[in-house]
């Protein structure tokens, strides 16, 4: 039986430093775009369409198994697996809510078993990528997408925890019972309910642990709620 959810974020969560969409532009050649255009994402300029729509047009004409390995190199932080087999165990889904491109999220479930993943999604065309966006994808739709997971998993949201890095966790941070922010940006930090650094995702353990088996009226801190 299920007792809840752990969602996890992929750039700057579980990749370390940099971002899926960069990796994969850095071998695709556009990599110089999808940087200004994440950098914009950062500052608040574009929006995370905008950014989509740029970084797809590099796709073009690449076919899915190609993508495929390059997604054998892409940086990772150590621990995962080890942190999905600890969810598991407690009955929580590993559950991945991001904005990286679908063939990313598809990717690292079968590699660590998450559960689901979100993301956008790019248009195939007899096989290849078209270079345009077949469905698109923001930081409210990955709560949204959060949300609608735990509603068929049949559980209270406030039961589920959320772990991510930036300003597109936001959303999701303010729905669930425990937002971690992990190697994260001030934003993040402020809006989360606990936080945790380092080069390995099992530095969130101790704080999913504590959440999970403290009394009602102590927060994840240990210390007494307001």
């Amino acid at each position: 039986m299920v007792r809840g959810a752990v969602f996890f974020d992929v750039d700057g969560t579980l990749v370390p430093q940099t971002s899926s969409g960069q990796h994969l532009a850095d071998l695709l050649g556009h990599a110089d775009v999808v940087r200004e255009a994440e950098a914009g994402y950062a500052a608040g300029t574009l929006s995370n369409r905008e950014v989509s729509v740029l970084d797809a047009r590099g796709w073009a004409g690449r076919t899915p198994a190609h993508v495929r390995d390059f997604l054998e190199s892409l940086p990772l932080v150590d621990g995962i697996a080890e942190t999905v087999a600890w969810c598991r165990r407690q009955d929580l889904l590993p559950v991945l809510a991001t904005l990286a491109w679908e063939p990313v999220g598809t990717y690292l479930c079968e590699r660590f078993g998450f559960g689901h993943a979100s993301g956008p999604r790019l248009e195939v065309i007899e096989g290849c990528y078209s270079g345009e966006v077949a469905e698109h994808f923001d930081e409210t739709g990955k709560r949204d997408f959060a949300l609608g997971v735990a509603a068929e998993l049949g559980v209270d949201p406030a039961r589920c925890a959320a772990i991510g890095d930036s300003r597109s966790d936001l959303p999701l941070f303010s729905a669930v019972g425990l937002a971690i922010a992990f190697n994260a940006t001030s934003v993040a930090r402020s809006a989360a309910h606990a936080e945790a650094d380092g080069g390995d995702l099992r530095a969130v353990l101790p704080l999913l642990s504590r959440w999970l088996h403290a009394h009602p009226h102590i927060d994840v801190s240990g210390r007494p709620a307001d």
